[in-house]
């Protein structure tokens, strides 16, 4: 089968995937940790954007993609102001039974819970502000490798993959650049096709788009084998690895930015692209240390971008 594919079966099968049934945590307790899972740094500034996004929007909806543990909705309803706390209604949008279990425990009857981001804007007139932390990633991606100036595409059989020629290339901004011979690049197509059906709900309100990776140009830097990679139990998996355990670890990928900007286009605009680092900066309590680890320009800081958009 293509890489996507598999990849899709591999985190999202309804009967066994690891994000539809194997997935109990995140942080300590599970196979990798998010920001959220470290530091309250970027709940608060997640609060404080929600709060003017949603000023300024006019929009009273919050809805966060892919809540994870349910920490981060936490900690950004905990920083709204008592007045917009009062005003906002929150929505979380997730597909996975057993974090919805883990996010219902600690957020109780404060917020709503939908299966689908059009389901959400349903419910909201499709006027609402938008936030996700790690979301874009766990999306599965098209992978392709660069040989002797033609396009190869990944698939999977039982325990190994094999590379096919093709000329049916999707949408993606990596292939209107130049690469050395046997670069493998990745597309997350599938978000593509998500955006486009999820998003012709939206109506009004701003969105905030977090997740490591970066613009097309810096994505691929000193990475000949491409930018996938897995977690099991907190270690890295790599290599031939990555095709082990399906359903029993996690599969990620850089996000290209770029393709992101490109996809949304022209209904939606970008406001801003930051740096995570400039984006906790106001909020950092530099005595705590997972707060300047996760502020780090030379680390976390650095490695995950900010994506700021709006409805036009």
């Amino acid at each position: 089968m293509r890489f996507d594919r598999f990849m899709e079966a591999a985190l999202h099968d309804p009967e066994r995937g690891y994000y539809a049934r194997r997935i109990r945590d995140v942080g300590i307790r599970g196979d990798f940790s998010t920001t959220p899972s470290l530091s309250g740094t970027l709940g608060r500034a997640i609060g404080a954007w929600a709060a003017k996004a949603l000023r300024e929007t006019g929009c009273r909806d919050l809805i966060e993609l892919g809540p994870g543990s349910g920490a981060l909705a936490h900690a950004v309803i905990s920083a709204l102001p008592w007045h917009r706390r009062l005003r906002t209604r929150v929505h979380l949008v997730e597909t996975s039974s057993p974090l919805r279990e883990r996010q219902q425990a600690l957020l109780g009857r404060s917020v709503h819970w939908h299966q689908t981001l059009s389901e959400a804007l349903a419910t909201c007139g499709g006027r609402a502000c938008i936030y996700s932390n790690e979301f874009v990633d766990a999306f599965p991606v098209r992978r392709f490798r660069l040989n002797a100036d033609r396009w190869e595409e990944q698939f999977v059989t039982p325990g190994r993959s094999h590379w096919n020629t093709t000329s049916e290339l999707p949408s993606g901004s990596v292939f209107s650049r130049e690469w050395a011979d046997g670069q493998v690049v990745e597309v997350h197509s599938p978000y593509r096709k998500w955006m486009e059906e999820h998003l012709t709900y939206w109506k009004r309100g701003r969105m905030l788009t977090i997740d490591y990776g970066d613009q097309v140009a810096d994505l691929y830097h000193r990475r000949p084998d491409g930018t996938l990679r897995g977690y099991f139990h907190h270690q890295l998996v790599t290599g031939p690895e990555i095709l082990d355990r399906p359903g029993h670890q996690d599969l990620t990928c850089d996000v290209n930015f770029t393709d992101l900007i490109e996809w949304s286009a022209p209904r939606v605009r970008m406001l801003r692209l930051i740096e995570q680092s400039d984006f906790l900066k106001p909020h950092v309590d530099f005595n705590q240390p997972t707060d300047a680890f996760v502020s780090a320009a030379h680390g976390a800081g650095g490695a995950f971008l900010c994506l700021e958009q709006e409805v036009v």
